[in-house]
């Protein structure tokens, strides 16, 4: 397929290096909190490169040192005194949406996608660490759910929390805010490495030396089989298993497992690997 054209971005940086897309989240006056047009600018991107097999890694990642504030608190002032839209649709529960359909592109997308987590995680941060595939760390991180204390849900979010940590972690957070440092956060599997400030590009650099061994299109079925499983309940396994014998069948005859297959006898590595 052919390289993506990616959209035109005023609160986000992107920089495509060969097979990885780096995403900055670049409103550094708010500590990157997230306004209506960054949501709407992460669905574009995820859209323009959701078929796009050649990019085969996202990075996420905040600019100046922070990853993300969480909302925007103008935004939601502005469309509390908004009219209400077609249908009588109320424009809180409209933009509030917004940010949840933006979160399922994100988890939904066929490559990698990697957070690098520095500074304030917050609300919508916290959100977007939650549907990353990787999620990096640094030693000095904080993550909060401060919508509580704002006197709101952080409705989106809490079902990708649900799915990240568990239901009996995610009340937990519910109830206290959900404050976390770094090291608090790995023990409880929402993030996966914890790396010193000064490190985090170097784990970063492993991680995606790991998603480089992959090939691409087996990372898009196994990352679409995983969701489908976390979502399988009682008899619905059997039809996410026997989808994933189809699956299965279609990649062994494919040219990937040709080329995978053959570097492994012929001891070198696969081509997507270099």
């Amino acid at each position: 397929m052919s390289e993506a054209t990616l959209p035109e971005c005023q609160a986000l940086l992107l920089r495509r290096d060969g097979w990885r897309l780096h995403v900055t989240l670049n409103r550094p006056e708010a500590r990157n909190a997230m306004s209506f047009a960054m949501v709407r600018e992460l669905s574009a991107v995820f859209d323009a490169v959701a078929d796009d097999r050649s990019l085969r890694a996202i990075v996420l990642r905040g600019a100046d040192g922070n990853f993300c504030a969480g909302g925007d608190i103008k935004d939601m002032a502005a469309a509390r005194g908004a009219e209400p839209g077609q249908g009588g649709k109320d424009p809180l529960a409209a933009g509030n949406r917004l940010f949840g359909a933006m979160l399922t592109r994100v988890e939904s997308a066929p490559q990698a996608v990697i957070a690098v987590l520095e500074g304030a995680v917050l609300g919508g941060g916290f959100g977007l660490c939650c549907v990353s595939d990787v999620a990096i760390a640094g030693a000095e991180a904080k993550f909060r759910l401060p919508e509580t204390g704002l006197g709101v849900p952080p409705a989106q979010i809490a079902p990708f929390i649900v799915r990240r940590v568990g239901l009996t972690q995610a009340r937990r957070l519910a109830v206290t805010g959900g404050n976390l440092d770094a090291a608090q956060a790995l023990a409880l599997g929402l993030v996966h490495h914890v790396a010193a400030e000064t490190g985090l590009d170097e784990a970063l650099a492993r991680v995606l030396a790991d998603v480089a061994r992959c090939a691409p299109e087996a990372v898009a079925v196994t990352k679409r089989l995983v969701l489908a499983a976390a979502a399988a309940h009682g008899d619905a396994l059997a039809a996410v298993l026997d989808a994933a014998a189809d699956d299965f069948a279609r990649a062994a005859r494919g040219p990937e497992s040709v080329e995978g297959m053959t570097a492994f006898i012929q001891k070198r590595r696969p081509s997507w690997a270099d």
